[in-house]
């Protein structure tokens, strides 16, 4: 199965037409089902919660109080059934900041437009670590800089590596390198290059 291949350190976001109900009740699925939902749960329901207690998963529809209509994915006449829904992996719970199904006038589709906001914290960039060194590159001369191009041209080994991160890499050590190997002729011989 697709699910137990993705990685712990991944984020998982399902969503879709399961075609079951899980009804209102969480009724021995707590871990899957947190209490708010639509109708009487059925055998598809029921597999769904089984389905999401196994890979440890939530439905997230079930974790937010709402009005009857917020719930109802699907009508047709009088019929009203909650049968589209968002699952996420348990820890990813505090992503989810609500889920609600949008009540619409178009009647292209029975299926209402179910909405699930997300809510993602990125990380700070990382702070320059003490003693790096930091390359002043508004001080670089016109010499200089054709020299630093040739240098890097004829180090080329980021060509060699197929990973981008790991090219990137072996990129900045060559600039590294080149720069101070440069500087350090520079210095000896009056140029104008500076780094820190």
């Amino acid at each position: 199965m697709i699910i137990q291949d993705v990685p712990r350190s991944e984020k998982i976001f399902i969503g879709g037409d399961f075609n079951g109900h899980i009804g209102v009740d969480a009724e021995g699925y707590d871990i899957a089902h947190r209490g708010f939902g639509f109708g009487e749960r059925n055998n598809r329901g029921v597999f769904m919660l089984d389905f999401a207690v196994t890979f440890e998963l939530l439905i997230v529809n079930s974790l937010f109080k709402k009005k009857e209509d917020h719930f109802v994915t699907f009508k047709s006449g009088s019929l009203k059934t909650q049968i589209d829904y968002f699952l996420v992996g348990a820890d990813s719970r505090r992503f989810c900041k609500d889920c609600k199904v949008i009540p619409s006038e178009y009647l292209g589709t029975h299926h209402r437009l179910l909405v699930l906001d997300v809510e993602f914290k990125c990380s700070k960039r990382k702070k320059r670590r003490v003693g790096d060194p930091r390359i002043k590159w508004w001080t670089l001369t016109k010499e200089n800089a054709v020299l630093l191009a040739e240098r890097i041209k004829e180090e080329g080994a980021w060509r060699r590596v197929e990973d981008a991160d790991e090219m990137w890499e072996v990129m900045a050590v060559c600039i590294r390198r080149s720069t101070k190997e440069i500087i350090g002729s520079s210095r000896r011989g009056g140029n104008n290059m500076r780094g820190a």
